[in-house]
């Protein structure tokens, strides 16, 4: 269902969102797919299959290295890890069209922001780049978690945070790894661009979130 649709329903109110960051936040799959390729170029590797590429887009960056790597190359993973400068993948990196303008409005009108995301510690600096890092609390990474998605620890954690109910949330991802820890934590899963998962509503763009979210709280901000 598109949020736009006039027959969208809200189960109570929201006053919390919660966002995923890869294929929400930023459109960066074709960065993740460069990251990876250069951790196997550096270990003699073809490139990533389809299958990979999807996983990595998806998982964690210590789960996905274990997918594309032998097992005889994982006590170098960290190794490897330090030796890439992610900061030259920044400029590959795509904000979503209309975020800045959505995360402003939800901000102002009194709504809860935070990010739950399987990447480690790139996250925050990518937060700082952009500008985006005042709008979210708490950031929530896959290296502060003992099980991340789609385990729910990251949706309860912030839960317990923000002192609100699952009802009183909603969690914003792409891809089943998303659905999964959503319905795991009871919380309503909302669908960005992937018609084919399991969601309460499917968000087309983030200007139709906007408009949706703000004449629900009937306060235009």
């Amino acid at each position: 269902m598109f949020i736009c649709n006039p027959l969208a329903k809200l189960n109570g109110e929201i006053k919390g969102i919660i966002f995923d960051c890869d294929g929400v936040l930023f459109d960066s799959k074709d960065v993740n797919i460069k990251y990876y390729n250069w951790v196997k170029e550096m270990f003699g590797l073809p490139p990533l299959s389809l299958e990979e590429e999807e996983y990595v887009h998806m998982h964690s960056v210590h789960n996905s290295f274990k997918k594309i790597l032998p097992p005889e190359f994982w006590p170098r993973i960290e190794e490897i890890r330090e030796k890439i400068d992610y900061s030259k993948l920044y400029p590959y990196l795509k904000m979503e069209p209309g975020l800045v303008e959505l995360l402003s409005d939800l901000r102002q009108c009194g709504f809860k922001l935070a990010i739950n995301t399987n990447r480690t510690n790139t996250m925050l600096p990518i937060l700082e780049v952009f500008g985006l890092n005042h709008y979210f609390f708490p950031v929530i990474t896959a290296d502060k978690l003992a099980f991340p998605k789609p385990y729910p620890e990251s949706l309860f954690l912030i839960l317990s945070i923000w002192k609100l109910e699952p009802k009183e949330v909603a969690y914003i991802g792409d891809s089943k790894v998303d659905e999964e820890c959503a319905k795991r934590a009871g919380v309503p899963f909302w669908s960005y661009k992937n018609p084919g998962l399991q969601a309460e509503m499917l968000i087309p763009d983030f200007y139709s979130l906007r408009q949706f979210l703000l004449l629900k709280r009937k306060k235009i901000c």
